[in-house]
């Protein structure tokens, strides 16, 4: 039972998350178009969550919108307490997720095999 609360937050908060991130974002220089949340994992308590997000760009481009994230958590936290009801609003910390871009290497190496 508990497992499944704790998947549907995660799916709640991702939602939430991603449905903030353009007014959120949007005055900063990393456009919010750019950014994916992945997934969410929130802390057995829910006081804690990890966010993760592909940022589609270089390095330097994926650094600075990782920056802007991290800058603009209490916002992101703010959007949660309004629409979703929990006893504690989790505190959010952003990482990058690489598994888009792994994706798309193994399907890079896939194309390239010869067919037979």
């Amino acid at each position: 039972m508990a497992v499944d609360r704790i998947e549907r937050v995660n799916s709640l908060l991702k939602r939430v998350i991603a449905e903030a991130m353009f007014p959120i974002m949007q005055s900063d220089s990393v456009q919010p178009g750019l950014i994916t949340v992945t997934g969410v994992n929130v802390g057995k308590d829910l006081k804690d969550a990890t966010v993760l997000v592909s940022v589609f760009g270089d390095d330097a481009l994926k650094e600075t919108a990782l920056h802007h994230l991290r800058h603009n958590a209490r916002r992101f936290q703010q959007a949660i307490a309004r629409q979703v009801k929990l006893k504690f609003t989790p505190r959010l910390t952003f990482k990058l997720d690489y598994s888009l871009e792994r994706g798309d290497e193994v399907l890079a190496m896939l194309d390239s095999l010869p067919s037979s």
